[in-house]
């Protein structure tokens, strides 16, 4: 799987950033890791220096083999929070669409 990360001009994209959204995203989603291709992160901070409760939105894309991508996005107080619960949204959505697959 690839994993890209992507940082408005606000948030500060370094390695370690990287290294941790993807650590966050890969654990959240675990066993649906080997069925994704590619996995993109969006980072924004939608108030920029004026501050603000939830304003950082962490926005993802996964690219499930064989599927049409599936793309989440979740607000939140700091990087890390939106990170989180992103990746839990991505969960629960990958879940669901890999569940119905299965029904059929």
């Amino acid at each position: 799987m690839q994993f890209q990360l992507n940082t408005d001009s606000n948030i500060q994209g370094d390695d370690r950033l990287a290294e941790v959204a993807e650590e966050t995203v890969t654990h959240a989603l675990g066993h649906l890791v080997d069925r994704l291709s590619r996995v993109e992160v969006h980072l924004a901070d939608a108030n920029a220096a004026k501050g603000g409760a939830d304003d950082i939105r962490c926005k993802i894309e996964a690219r499930p083999e064989g599927m049409d991508p599936q793309t989440v996005s979740h607000d939140d107080a700091d990087v890390s929070a939106a990170l989180r619960g992103g990746a839990k949204k991505m969960r629960a959505l990958l879940d669901s669409e890999f569940g119905k697959l299965g029904r059929r």
